[in-house]
């Protein structure tokens, strides 16, 4: 699943390439591209004809495109291969084309949204008095969000009584961290996986979220995380963060600190990456 990184990154191209846009006419190609959407298809295509789209925006790996003339806003979904491409008109439908998106200026390009695995799609909310479709306003505040209250996390943390990963996907406590990112901040920040969020101090707290800030802006400055060709920015071109990696995909080879061989572990129907000696497994106390 696409994280914050690949998120932003998709956002900046559609800030680009896509604001200030006015639809001439949506196609729906495929049902499922906008089973959301609840009135269907038909009225989809229908209230989004003649309206200018604004500028993007992006609360965690949740993405939105504003109708500027309305209290309305376009969810995109990206679910596990979802892509948002700006092409020429002229170039070939891709094979797993959904919807498509096209405008009134003589710009060459329409937006076009591809979803190979049909779980993600598009679809119109209402807006929140904060600017947020209406079904995501219980998602909390990213960390690169310049109103993202560290203290407010860490109290937050403390109550939770629950393990630092499982925090982390919290997204009604903070939002953008996946599993990937995830991985990668502890390993930066030397804890385990399944150390208690009741036993975080302040600073420790603080010096998590410094690493998790870290390493989503390092993806940021390369794209992204790309594992195969179902992640890539409007243009379709992958990123590179999955070259940098210390810790997850990486079982068995040298820990880039230690030289530990790194562990993976079956976690919550995924995987934790981790090195058993820089990030030692908490005391089980009775």
């Amino acid at each position: 699943m696409p994280e914050l990184p690949e998120v932003e990154v998709v956002r900046r191209g559609l800030e680009r390439w896509v604001a200030h846009r006015t639809v001439a006419e949506t196609e729906v190609r495929h049902p499922r591209a906008v089973r959301r959407h609840l009135a269907g298809a038909d009225d989809f295509a229908h209230r989004l004809k003649g309206h200018r789209i604004g500028v993007p925006s992006r609360r965690g790996k949740y993405l939105w495109l504003p109708l500027e003339d309305t209290d309305q806003s376009i969810l995109a979904h990206l679910g596990m291969s979802g892509q948002l491409l700006v092409q020429p008109h002229t170039a070939p439908d891709e094979k797993h084309l959904r919807i498509r998106v096209r405008f009134t200026d003589a710009l060459d390009t329409e937006l076009r949204f591809v979803d190979q695995r049909t779980f993600g799609g598009l679809s119109l909310h209402e807006n929140t008095p904060d600017g947020l479709p209406d079904v995501i306003a219980h998602i909390a505040r990213d960390p690169l969000d310049p109103l993202f209250d560290d203290e407010a996390f860490h109290g937050a943390l403390r109550r939770k009584r629950s393990t630092i990963k499982r925090a982390l996907l919290d997204q009604s406590l903070i939002s953008g961290v996946g599993n990937i990112y995830a991985d990668e901040a502890l390993w930066r920040a030397r804890i385990h996986y399944e150390r208690p969020t009741a036993t975080f101090t302040r600073p420790r707290t603080l010096m998590l979220l410094g690493h998790v800030r870290d390493v989503m802006n390092a993806a940021l400055s390369v794209g992204g995380t790309s594992f195969d060709s179902l992640y890539v920015n409007v243009n379709g071109e992958s990123g590179y963060f999955d070259r940098s990696l210390d810790a997850y995909g990486r079982e068995d080879l040298p820990c880039r600190r230690c030289g530990t061989p790194m562990r993976r572990r079956p976690w919550m129907n995924r995987s934790s990456y981790y090195c058993p000696k820089c990030q030692r497994p908490p005391r089980i106390t009775p």
